[in-house]
């Protein structure tokens, strides 16, 4: 699995990769997690609001920051 934490690296960016790292550890299942600041890579998923999270190349949220609840359950399917 990997996940694709978009944003520029404002403060919600960071507190979401945040969420989804400390999410990923407790799952304790291997997840990729990586961060994308590349503008031209949001677009390619129709992300023109961030934060914004991929789960597998699906688009699981944008402009807001999800609860740790919610990026379990992504991860748990």
């Amino acid at each position: 699995m990997k996940i694709k934490v978009l944003g520029p690296g404002c403060a919600k960016c960071s507190e979401v990769e945040r969420i989804v790292k400390e999410a990923v550890a407790e799952s304790g299942k291997a997840v990729e997690v990586e961060k994308v600041t590349d503008m031209q890579e949001f677009m390619k998923y129709g992300v023109f609001s961030t934060p914004a999270v991929i789960v597998d190349d699906q688009v699981k949220a944008v402009g807001k920051v999800p609860g740790k609840k919610d990026v379990l359950g992504w991860i748990n399917g």
